[in-house]
Order: structure tokens, then sequence, then C-alpha cells
């Protein structure tokens, strides 16, 4: 039986596969036993989990780290191409799910939905009517990150007769606008979305340059990672007015957050559930046994994530 350390949690019936097919140790397992460490030869783990370098230094036999969630920034990739670890991660089954919940959090914010339904429970339809808010139907929609999951959200906002344009490393060709400059597509949009990768190429993308361009009338979502966003720039141009509003599934410190956000009535706060549903979370966890089992039955990871 295959030795796997196990970084961060899973549902019950993934884990059950897990306990049954592999020995399953824990980071405390390892601070306790340290003699197990040259067994381990795969980590298992989830996107939102650090996986410590020092841990992976300690692991001679390590041969895969498999991420729960098509985010790595949180692994040391450099260390593990030096050393021959093949990272795999688990792209395009959390794509849907992504994409409803950011444009759901964008209508819900323009169409100020939590503020709707809290006016109706404390009675306040009753003596007057609630205030008019924000259309989605011809805005300009700027999307910084045209990956998977950026092609996603695109693809299902032409139905709401949005023009869109986008951001990226390169012009893809695709049947959307490209804008080199972020503070130019910033500029040009009334709503900015944020789904580009996490890292530290892309730490701060969302400045306060950009903010500044975004303007007065336009709206921020991040379904990406808190570290794209400079998030004092940004609680400074809610807070002035800098910005009309935001939508945020992800921050620094999660989930000990700010809490200047948690007093700003133009923002819509959601703890992280991008890919939060059952449907979503079991086929990613599928995915991650199904490259660890892959490895170790073939040598080949089915997702592997590509070097840089």
């Amino acid at each position: 039986m295959k030795t796997v350390l196990q970084i961060g949690g899973f549902a019950p019936e993934i884990q059950a596969q897990l306990d049954a097919e592999f020995r399953c140790l824990g980071l405390a397992d390892l601070e306790r036993e340290p003699h197990l460490a040259p067994h381990v030869g795969a980590i298992v783990t989830r996107s939102n989990q650090e996986v410590p370098e020092d841990v992976v230094r300690r692991l001679p036999a390590l041969e895969i780290i498999a991420t729960c969630g098509v985010g790595y920034d949180l692994i040391p990739r450099a260390l593990a191409a030096s050393r021959g670890i093949v990272v795999a991660n688990t792209p395009d089954v959390l794509n849907a799910a992504v994409a409803e919940l950011c444009i759901g959090s964008l209508l819900a914010l323009l169409r100020r939905l939590p503020q709707a339904d809290r006016y109706v429970r404390a009675g306040q339809w009753t003596s007057a009517g609630f205030p008019l808010a924000t259309s989605l139907a011809g805005k300009h929609v700027g999307i910084v990150g045209m990956g998977r999951i950026g092609k996603e959200i695109a693809r299902r906002l032409e139905m709401f007769g949005v023009a869109l344009a986008y951001h990226g490393r390169t012009d893809q060709n695709l049947a959307w606008r490209y804008e080199a400059d972020l503070a130019t597509l910033a500029r040009d949009s009334d709503i900015l979305i944020v789904v580009a990768p996490g890292g530290a190429d892309t730490k701060h993308l969302i400045d306060a340059r950009v903010l500044d361009a975004l303007g007065p009338a336009g709206y921020l979502v991040n379904v990406a990672r808190g570290s794209l966003v400079d998030e004092q720039a940004l609680l400074a141009a809610l807070e002035r007015g800098g910005i009309a509003g935001a939508a945020l599934d992800v921050f620094d410190n999660e989930p000990d957050i700010d809490p200047r956000f948690l007093l700003l009535p133009n923002v819509m706060l959601t703890p992280h559930v991008g890919s939060a549903t059952h449907e979503t979370r079991a086929a990613m966890a599928q995915l991650m046994l199904d490259n660890v089992r892959a490895w170790f039955r073939s040598g080949r990871a089915l997702t592997p994530v590509e070097p840089d």
C-alpha cells in the first residue's frame, strides 16, 4: 500500500477511498513519526492549502503532488520541478460552477439582491418601493485572464447582450477584443472580472492605477485569488466611491478577511465558494484521486500542470 501525505480535508466519500487505497498520513503524523517521511510517494491537497517547501524537502521518495482544484500557486513548483516531482491539478471539471458563481454574483451585485431580500424581510416593502438598481444588458465587460474559466464566463455573458473584451499574457485571436494594457481595459469597462491564475507574476495585478481607470461607475468581480487584487487600494476605492462596488469570493488571509469589508454597503462577499457544489467538488476530488492512481499505475498523471 502506497503512503500518501494528506494536506487538507475531503468529503467523507473521498476520504473513504483514500483510506481504503493508501496509507494516509497528516502533517502531525510526520512530526510525531519522522521516520515515515521516506515512505511518502504522493501528496494530496486542496488548492486553498499551502504545501510547505520544508515538507517537500523532507520527502525523498515524493513523486507527485495532486491538488483538488485548478489553482497551484500554493505549491512550490520550482522545487518540485528541480526534483522531478509532477504537479497535477483538476482543470475543466470546475469551470461551469465557477462561471455560474461569477455571473450569479455579478447579477446579485448589480440588481442589489441581498439588499432586496433584507428589505422584504424587514417589512419595508409595505411603506416604500425598493430603489432602482443597475442592468447588466448593454454593459462593457472586461475579463482579466482568458483561460478555461474565463472563456466559460465570456460565453455565458454573451447571452446578456454585453460587449466583451479581455486581457491576458497573449492575444488568443478569439471572438472578443484583446486589450494588451490592463488599465485601458479597465477604463473601457463598466465591469471588470478577475479570473487569472494566482502567483507571484499576478500579485496585485489589480492595483490603484487599474481601479482608478475603472472609475466611480465601475464594478469589480474577483473569483480568482485574493492576491491578484491590492486589497488596500480596493478598500480605499470602495470607501471613497472610487468604484461603484465589488463582488468578492476570494480575499487575502482567508477566512480572516479585513473587517473593513464588512462595513461596506457596496460589496457582496462570499466565502470562496466558486466551485462549492456537491457535483463539482465530487468531480474535482475524483480527478485528484485518479491522478494519483494513474501515476502509481503507469507513471503518468491524467492532468499534469505544464511546466512554465
